[in-house]
């Protein structure tokens, strides 16, 4: 059972407004401004069989709570929303619910780690064929052929945590004459900065532990889609092996969704500071932020996305060299993740996962005060 209400259409307006009213039921006198969670497992079926007129029958397969935050992530991406306990989850689902044994899958190469830990754990154990692409060359093997006989291809654009860029368009029109479907992670994107089902992608799948519910406080995660079939066989795979999300994170996570607008604003205006700071400094090298005119993935950034974010990545000297910039520093706390009201400094190469080297760090401006966050960076920079 959906509560989307067609009458309640929201194409029309602007980031803030759609983040806020999102999700909405229509307006009952003496109704909270807001939906509460509903704290529910099995409901009452009555007389009357299972889902008998939408009704809602068990938790992990219907839930009204669940079903306010993905008609509320839905609005934001275009198409039908699909909630999971994390972002791992809903990727895990938006792959194994379309390959079986001796498919290939093409993976990033540059991705999130635990992405291709999927892949080299799992869908290798099931005989899945897993070919690796990095982000800047997805689009050259995907025009020359290279994407024939896949049955998906997953695209991470800006990917994490070296922010390249891909063209989403180009390397789904070749996909899809190739046979094969195309999902984008588009976590460090969101929903408000890139719109992949608009530009021809099956799915887009989002980590919404970070930007879209940004305050480093839940784990939650999504696909979407337009395609009712798709939608079934993802919801199909994820009621079959339970992961759904609780009430309360769902409710969380619509909660927190409302100031993604404002949140991403502040945090790109402190990525704009940051990287004038950064930029030239004699400490730092590669530094990358796709909207830094300077960038390799400008152009396409600027064509393809709607918006920047507050994701900035570059390269100190080493481990010693990151460990001086946080110990001199104030605001800029060392933890992972990224997209949350603070700022953060990830050096990459202590989990493992990325060729990166040492002294790589992926910074997550949050929204503090912008002239606050330069001046201590600043100071940090010089204990460098």
């Amino acid at each position: 059972m959906s509560t989307h209400h067609p009458e309640h259409d929201l194409s029309g307006y602007g980031d803030g407004t759609r983040s806020v009213r999102a999700g909405e039921d229509p307006a009952v006198p003496g109704a909270p401004l807001r939906p509460s969670p509903v704290f529910a497992a099995p409901f009452h079926l009555g007389d009357q069989p299972p889902r008998a007129n939408g009704a809602d029958a068990y938790a992990r397969t219907e839930q009204p709570t669940l079903r306010t935050f993905e008609d509320a992530v839905g609005e934001l991406d275009g198409g039908r929303c699909l909630s999971f306990a994390t972002g791992m989850a809903a990727l895990t689902a938006a792959v194994l619910s379309c390959v079986r044994s001796g498919d290939r899958v093409v993976l990033p190469s540059d991705g999130y780690y635990t992405t291709r830990l999927l892949a080299a754990e799992e869908l290798a154990r099931f005989g899945v064929e897993v070919q690796y692409v990095p982000t800047p060359e997805i689009e050259r093997v995907a025009a020359s052929g290279g994407l024939a006989g896949a049955a998906l291809v997953l695209l991470e654009t800006p990917s994490n945590p070296q922010l390249d860029v891909c063209d989403i368009a180009a390397v789904a029109t070749a996909a899809h004459a190739a046979g094969a479907l195309v999902a984008v992670d588009n976590t460090t994107a969101t929903p408000l900065g890139q719109r992949p089902l608009a530009l021809g992608a099956d799915m887009t799948v989002g980590s919404d532990t970070k930007a879209l519910t940004g305050h480093s406080d839940v784990l939650l995660g999504h696909v979407t889609v337009t395609d009712d079939a798709l939608h079934a066989r993802v919801k199909g795979f994820r009621d079959r092996t339970g992961s759904t999300p609780g009430p309360f994170e769902a409710w969380l996570g619509h909660r927190s969704m409302s100031t993604l607008d404002l949140r991403l604003a502040r945090q790109a205006t402190n990525a704009a500071a940051v990287v004038e700071l950064l930029d030239g400094h004699p400490a730092v090298t590669n530094l990358r932020w796709p909207w830094r005119p300077a960038d390799p993935s400008y152009a396409l950034a600027a064509r393809q996305m709607l918006r920047p974010n507050g994701v900035v990545s570059l390269e100190l000297a080493d481990e010693a060299a990151v460990s001086r910039l946080l110990g001199a520093s104030r605001l800029w706390a060392a933890a992972t993740s990224f997209g949350g009201v603070h700022s953060t400094v990830d050096r990459r190469a202590q989990w493992g996962g990325d060729d990166v080297p040492a002294g790589f760090v992926r910074l997550s401006c949050g929204i503090e005060d912008t002239a606050d966050l330069v001046a201590d960076l600043r100071g940090a920079l010089d204990a460098v």
